[in-house]
């Protein structure tokens, strides 16, 4: 998808003050996907969706990958109520921060709630945004071509999140990045420039200034943050290809079950926070759906080999996949 510069998208809806999610008890990762013919909960031809996750609109023969709900073990997770959702979203601010893939999840949420909204005026004064920052701290065009990635610099970007009701953060991917598909020649941390440097040192140093930001910025009673974890992939790199793909995994592998490196370092600086963060915990539910990935059904389209690497196998279609993470985020405000 198109990369933006720190560009903030908004879909606003117009009068009240709901209640803070509060964390369930119950562990909404912990489940398994069930087929549902009463599902998706909006029409594939929703303005929002970009053209490269319109996956029927390009030509993808089958749409069962949008029919498959999300069933936690040992508790029900609630099918999603738009008009309750922004009632209780009622004069407030919710923003998704990151990248492509909370872009994804963005245009989900828009969708779920776009249909109930009456086209001639907007009655919740609620707003549901999302703002570019798919590495939370800044880079920046250095001096001559170098590219450089301030490991303690966030100002630029976290102006926008100020004044936000609900916070949901998303940034892993984008540091695993290398070679031609990496975004930066330099690091800078402390006034010095560093080449070469672990991406999960790097990946740390950048949470670690996201959170000392949030501790020092934000007030955990008027404002709530999540922050989820990374969205799985399914291209050759990971051992799987994600073209022609029809149905979900019913078990994951012991090497999928693994708990990914980015996941490890969040939780590790999330611990060390004061400021209460809830980590929503996506990685292994994505993982089982190697059928709901754009692959050749995008626009462009990626390659002249539909099961070639080219394909894409990160993004989500819609309907489909983040709908289930908005689910469970609408569960989290009941």
């Amino acid at each position: 998808m198109e990369e933006m510069d720190n560009e903030v998208d908004v879909i606003q809806s117009r009068p009240g003050q709901g209640n803070y999610m509060k964390e369930l008890q119950c562990d909404l990762s912990d489940g398994e996907w069930v087929h549902d013919r009463s599902y998706p909960l909006y029409r594939a031809g929703c303005p929002y969706i970009s053209s490269g996750l319109s996956c029927q609109r390009n030509g993808r023969p089958d749409s069962d990958y949008e029919k498959w709900r999300w069933r936690p073990h040992g508790c029900s997770m609630p099918r999603f109520n738009a008009l309750d959702f922004l009632e209780r979203l009622r004069r407030k601010r919710l923003m998704m921060v990151g990248d492509s893939i909370a872009r994804n999840q963005w245009e989900s949420l828009v969708c779920l709630v776009e249909g109930v909204i009456p086209s001639d005026r907007k009655d919740f004064e609620a707003s549901i945004e999302f703002d570019w920052a798919p590495l939370l701290v800044e880079l920046d065009q250095g001096p001559d071509t170098d590219r450089i990635l301030r490991l303690d610099s966030i100002e630029r970007n976290a102006r926008t999140w100020r004044g936000v009701d609900i916070l949901v953060f998303d940034s892993a991917h984008w540091w695993t990045h290398a070679g031609k598909w990496s975004s930066w020649d330099l690091y800078m941390e402390d006034g010095r420039l560093v080449r070469d440097m672990n991406p999960m040192v790097a990946y740390e140093k950048g949470l670690t200034t996201w959170a000392k930001w949030v501790s020092l910025n934000l007030n955990p009673t008027e404002t709530r943050i999540i922050f989820r974890s990374a969205s799985a992939r399914h291209n050759r790199d990971n051992g799987w290809q994600c073209y022609n793909q029809k149905e979900p995994l019913q078990y994951l592998g012991s090497k999928a079950r693994r708990i990914p490196v980015q996941t490890r370092v969040l939780k590790d600086v999330l611990n060390r926070m004061s400021f209460p963060v809830y980590l929503q915990e996506i990685t292994a539910m994505s993982s089982l759906r190697r059928d709901g990935h754009p692959s050749a059904y995008a626009e462009p389209v990626y390659d002249s080999d539909p099961g070639s690497h080219a394909s894409d196998c990160t993004h989500w279609c819609l309907p489909g996949v983040p709908d289930s993470w908005n689910e469970m985020l609408y569960a989290l405000l009941l």
